[in-house]
């Protein structure tokens, strides 16, 4: 199965430009998931999720939607998370596992998390400590990206996320690769002038992909769908919509091109 969606959909400056005039973020999800099959959750990278969060995303859903759920800050970046968070973060997803609506959890390590025995165990000790929740890995460093990474994930039962950002020294090039269920893919925009130089976070994701650029993807998106079940693909430029505009225009790509 194709999942398309983007990364997250309760944006204030989605009104307007993606939700009608007047639209309240009560009923954005509701919108949203009557056009896309699943949504990536940012607010638990923030703070721990609970149980009544996820059961109104459950709610609001139709049967077959799915979410991707982003570890929280603490399992990722400052990495000093005991086993009690790990514990709290996975219980509190229950309403979507047993909906059968959870995607996976999506961890996203910072670049400063570099390729080195320490963190290689740390990867182990992170599946090991959510034993039941298919678990996909991000990396922003590019010496992460050899064979050695792949066989480890592939050992853990652990997913590459394959990613298209900008072309910056040390950030990862575009790659087809399935280590585990489910074969993911997220597009963060290619805006290099403002990576590293922004006021505010969107600036780093305010970039609209054209076609050409997205065109570059099918046969790698065509080679995931070979490997995989499942696969997600998802849109994170969210600046004003511009993630909703993207994955439309894949969406009908990949129709026409019969992936």
């Amino acid at each position: 199965m194709l999942y398309i969606g983007t990364a997250g959909y309760s944006y204030q400056d989605w009104v307007g430009p993606v939700y009608p005039l007047g639209t309240k973020k009560t009923d954005m999800l509701e919108l949203y998931a009557r056009e896309f099959g699943f949504s990536e959750i940012n607010s638990t990278y923030y703070h721990l999720p609970g149980w009544k969060m996820a059961e109104g995303l459950a709610k609001k859903t139709p049967a077959g939607f799915r979410f991707v759920v982003k570890a929280f800050q603490q399992m990722t970046h400052s990495r000093d998370a005991g086993e009690e968070v790990f514990v709290r973060f996975a219980g509190a997803l229950t309403p979507l596992t047993e909906s059968g609506k959870m995607a996976c959890v999506l961890a996203q390590f910072p670049y400063s998390f570099h390729c080195g025995q320490e963190n290689r165990d740390y990867l182990r000790k992170f599946r090991e400590l959510l034993p039941d929740l298919p678990l996909a890995v991000e990396f922003r460093n590019q010496r992460w990206v050899s064979q050695d990474t792949f066989e480890l994930l592939k050992e853990e039962k652990i997913a590459y996320v394959c990613v298209d950002e900008p072309n910056l020294k040390g950030l990862l090039k575009p790659l087809a690769v399935v280590t585990a269920p489910p074969a993911y893919l997220r597009f963060h925009g290619r805006n290099a002038a403002r990576w590293y130089d922004h006021r505010a976070s969107y600036e780093r994701y305010d970039y609209l992909y054209t076609e050409a650029e997205l065109k570059e993807w099918l046969p790698r998106i065509a080679v995931l769908r070979e490997r995989a079940d499942d696969v997600y693909v998802s849109f994170n430029n969210h600046y004003r919509g511009q993630a909703v505009v993207n994955a439309r225009t894949i969406r009908d790509m990949l129709r026409s091109a019969g992936i």
